[in-house]
């Protein structure tokens, strides 16, 4: 009687199984995929931003001879701006070593 038992509710228990970690496997490459295209364009980003910071820089170190308050002010902001460039790749810099850490 137990093996009838068994018998009978071992084909539906393995096809549930089997579905459940098709499910499981199809998800996982799913989002691993995600990730990957999520760290490339983190990384395309990130190489942006320096090519960008560094182009600031250069004209950041060129003399101004004009003392105007407005060009004064333009200066300022682009030294801000080059800044907050140099404090968002950093960040973005930390996030993707924690996460290889954590892996």
């Amino acid at each position: 009687m137990i093996e009838l038992f068994y018998e009978y509710w071992m084909v539906p228990v393995v096809t549930a199984l089997t579905l459940v970690t098709g499910f499981s496997t199809y998800y996982c490459i799913f989002f691993a995929r995600k990730l990957l295209y999520v760290t490339e364009q983190i990384e395309k980003s990130l190489d942006i931003l320096d090519e960008r910071y560094a182009s600031i820089d250069r004209i950041l170190q060129i003399p101004l001879f004009y003392d105007s308050k407005e060009v004064r002010q333009v200066l300022k902001d682009i030294e801000v701006s080059r800044d907050a460039i140099l404090q968002v790749a950093a960040a973005v810099g930390r996030v993707e070593e924690t996460v290889d850490e954590e892996s």
